[in-house]
């Protein structure tokens, strides 16, 4: 591991407003802020929102500098990157930001029943060939559900196509109820502050003409969520640091 990586895993350490799981497998035990994250972190009442695969925090960030009235989470795998947003967030010396450093699988451990009104997904691996790897699987719509009070939404905005693809499969063959459902997202009619944020990912998509997806939806309680049976071609390329073209050998996948 390099010196720079272990510098930065180093200060997270010392950051009061990042947290690492002690456990590495779902459930095994309850984060002890789970159902607390208002009382007992922020202090406050106001609505919390998640942002899952955060990488380097621009959402979490973005957000938080834009909504001082809500609470955000940036949660991420990757400690190296989480440092980027977590020292932003410690040096604008903000209040309602924080960072989980752990897998999303975790997810319910981390939070109670109802204790998250909205979730963000933002250019997640589009994981084209492992569904249940997939951040819109319904095996994480799952644990999604678990958290979310009644009527919470979940966000995705995605550069690939394939990813677009299966989540409108899963969001139609579960009926599940959308708001917003957009291929092309800067070119629709939509105006919303939030969504001017661009990742450092999007940038670069969006700078090669790539169209930027999104879908707003809920899930509600209640019902079995199902796969879709559909094929999906591969995107014809690969996102950032994701490797280069898909090999011709591997061009659709079912899910």
């Amino acid at each position: 591991m390099g010196k720079n990586k272990l510098f930065k895993f180093a200060k997270l350490e010392t950051y009061p407003h990042v947290f690492q799981a002690s456990f590495d497998e779902p459930n095994r035990e309850d984060f002890h802020m789970k159902g607390k994250w208002k009382e007992s972190f922020f202090k406050n009442d106001h609505p919390l929102v998640l942002e899952l695969g955060c990488g380097k925090g621009e959402y979490t960030v973005g957000l938080g500098e834009l909504y001082p009235e809500k609470n955000f989470i940036g949660m991420d795998i990757k400690g190296a990157r989480i440092y980027t947003g977590a020292t932003q967030a410690l040096q604008k010396e903000m209040t309602n930001v924080a960072f989980i450093r752990a897998k999303i699988e975790l997810i319910t451990s981390f939070f109670a029943p109802g204790e998250v009104d909205e979730i963000w997904i933002t250019f997640p691996d589009p994981q084209m060939k492992k569904t249940r790897k997939r951040l819109t699987s319904t095996k994480f719509l799952n644990f999604y559900r678990e958290i979310l009070k009644p009527q919470g939404l979940l966000h995705l905005k995605t550069d690939s196509n394939f990813l677009y693809t299966y989540t409108d499969a899963v969001v139609k063959e579960n009926k599940l109820p959308a708001e917003i459902n957009e291929t092309d997202l800067y070119n629709s009619d939509i105006v919303d502050k939030v969504l001017s944020i661009k990742t450092f990912y999007e940038s670069q998509f969006y700078e090669q003409g790539i169209p930027i997806k999104y879908i707003k939806f809920q899930i509600p309680q209640g019902q079995e969520l199902i796969e879709p049976d559909i094929e999906i071609e591969f995107d014809e390329y690969r996102s950032y640091n994701r490797g280069s073209k898909m090999p011709e050998e591997s061009k659709t996948s079912k899910h």
